[in-house]
């Protein structure tokens, strides 16, 4: 299901009630590949709810550089949906800041936030975590061989 940030509350209270385990995950998803495809799967294998938070085309510009995203939002979300193991895709707001991931992770209150060993965000998953009573944890190594910005460039 794909669903923007404001419906995200009750939805995450009936996972809680129903005593289910929240994994989070967020990034880009530009060009889906196996990478991609394998972290997500371990990502849901450590849970019972797999929520993931998708950027917008907007911050992907700003991260990315002005060519990106490759796919706009809607074929990105749709792609991710067709993997039918991902419960909801949230939409991001093209504003975002450190405090405005805290304030969803604090709303969502996963049980763990998932991530790939070495990612460059992992101080701040950590705390993001910490703030919201669950734990970070490494579901993989990152794969070099695939990138959306090395598979863009036909690498």
């Amino acid at each position: 299901m794909i669903i923007s940030e404001k419906l995200i509350e009750p939805i995450v209270n009936s996972y809680k009630s129903e005593g289910k385990k929240i994994v989070l995950v967020g990034g880009c998803f530009d060009v889906l590949h196996d990478g991609h495809i394998q972290f997500l799967l371990k990502s849901e294998q450590k849970g019972d709810a797999l929520i993931l938070l998708l950027e917008s085309d907007e911050n992907i510009k700003k991260l990315k550089g002005k060519n990106r995203p490759h796919n706009k939002f809607d074929i990105r979300a749709k792609e991710l949906e067709k993997l039918g193991f991902i419960d909801l895709i949230v939409k991001l707001s093209p504003n975002t800041s450190d405090t405005y991931y805290y304030n969803l992770t604090k709303l969502i209150r996963p049980d763990i936030i998932a991530l790939t060993k070495n990612d460059p965000l992992t101080d701040k998953k950590k705390e993001q975590a910490k703030i919201s009573g669950g734990i970070v944890l490494e579901v993989m190594e990152r794969d070099e061989r695939f990138s959306s910005t090395k598979i863009i460039k036909g690498k």
